[in-house]
């Protein structure tokens, strides 16, 4: 009646919200069912070679393909962590096969680029399928077909399906290590701190290292506490060693940093209660707690709802020492003494300090270096004089005198246990 015969500007503008509301309705539901997955065909048994590689890529040269992950967080999807073009690659899809009746289901798969590209053609991405009703999946393949035979693709296991109890309470997450690597005393010395504050796990994604280092990563991987994760990503993509594609036009950015601290976040989501974000010549430390896990079971019951915390970045060059803590045995071990680096550069006016995180992985979904770009729960800065992130390398601020730095002795206060526990591996392994 309304919308018939009355012209009046009220029943114009009620007959539009109404069609307007039809119309967007009927396309949310096409769009929903156009990425419901539908039976293909059906078999005997799930066919296809299991990829065991880190890195896969699909034919097209363009995707590559790291690991599925099982995610209801909000729906029953599998979530794969893979590397795009962002251009390039407009469609995929996800083939599920179903046990024991053998049927497949292909879904139309969404693709998320990562909005962090920092400008490289390549990126982060998570390609995200619903999966089939009555049907827990055990493998997924990836194609850029509906159409096609299963015994010809890849097939990848979907991590995280069934949930487990945390097995520890921190894992730090280290990527890449590139460069043919060789900073073995101060990576050494992060490892022991990264210990002695809580860490039960490091998983490293590493690109490659010099020999020395080698046999010092076999001494943490025996010992339980490196979880070492191949990173090949040079065989397939030009590689910067920059975060940005203004300082190096390549494909992908900082050895596909990004990717891999997404990967470390989703393969430790139901094993550890937290993950650490850091790099290698970084230590989150505790100002006002003795260790990490104190420190967050207070910075949680200051914040609730928090699933993320950002500390502050700041730099202890390298080219400024102390004589203190002059350890003869480790003058011939290659790499940093971070006991003898107390001076830290000052804040520059107008210029933002990075932060790296400690998060509660159940609450992130996509992750870049110094933020989380999606997430279910807040987060928080915490100040500076609760603990900062001690960064020991070169120099930002390369033309600052001695006495413009601050002295900040906090590294000290782990000096007994850092020495004890470095001496022990490095007599098990390089003395």
């Amino acid at each position: 009646m309304l919308c018939g015969g009355k012209k009046s500007y009220f029943a114009a503008a009620v007959c539009i919200i109404a069609l307007t509301s039809m119309v967007t309705i009927s396309y949310l539901r096409s769009q929903r069912l156009s990425h419901q997955p539908k039976v293909l065909q059906e078999c005997s048994k799930c066919r296809g070679k299991i990829a065991n590689s880190t890195i896969t890529p699909l034919k097209d040269n363009r995707t590559f393909i790291i690991s599925p992950y099982f995610d209801d967080r909000e729906s029953k999807v599998t979530r794969v962590i893979g590397i795009v073009h962002h251009e390039d690659v407009k469609q995929l899809y996800c083939w599920f096969c179903c046990q024991p009746n053998g049927k497949i289901y292909v879904s139309n798969a969404e693709i998320d680029v990562h909005s962090d590209r920092f400008g490289f053609p390549y990126s982060a991405a998570d390609i995200v399928c619903l999966e089939p009703e009555n049907c827990n999946p055990t493998h997924v393949s990836i194609h850029q077909s509906a159409h096609g035979n299963i015994d010809q693709l890849p097939r990848f296991e979907i991590k995280n399906r069934k949930p487990e109890p945390f097995s520890v309470d921190f894992t730090v997450c280290i990527s890449a290590m590139f460069g043919n690597y060789n900073n073995v005393l101060q990576f050494i010395q992060s490892m022991e701190m990264y210990k002695i504050l809580g860490a039960q796990k490091v998983v490293i994604y590493k690109n490659n290292c010099s020999h020395l280092m080698e046999k010092v990563l076999k001494f943490y991987i025996e010992e339980g506490t490196a979880e070492i994760i191949p990173w090949p990503i040079n065989s397939y993509l030009k590689v910067s060693s920059t975060w940005h594609f203004s300082m190096d036009a390549k494909d992908i950015g900082y050895y596909g940093q990004i990717t891999a601290l997404n990967d470390c976040i989703y393969r430790n989501m139901q094993r550890s209660k937290f993950v650490v974000l850091n790099d290698a010549d970084e230590v989150i430390l505790p100002l006002k707690y003795p260790n990490w896990k104190t420190m967050m079971s207070s910075l949680q019951e200051q914040n609730p709802g928090t699933g993320i915390f950002l500390f502050e970045n700041h730099i202890f060059p390298e080219t400024f020492s102390t004589h203190t803590f002059n350890i003869s045995s480790w003058n011939t071990v290659p790499g940093v003494n971070i006991l003898q680096h107390v001076h830290r550069e000052p804040d520059r006016k107008g210029v933002f300090n990075p932060r790296k995180m400690i998060v509660d992985p159940q609450k992130v979904v996509q992750t870049s270096v110094h933020s989380v770009l999606r997430a279910y729960g807040n987060s928080v800065n915490v100040p500076m004089d609760v603990a900062l992130v001690y960064h020991c390398r070169k120099p930002l601020q390369r033309d600052l005198p001695r006495e413009s730095l601050i002295r900040d002795t906090s590294l000290w206060i782990y000096n007994s246990s850092l020495i004890m526990n470095v001496n022990k591996v490095l007599s098990q392994t390089l003395l």
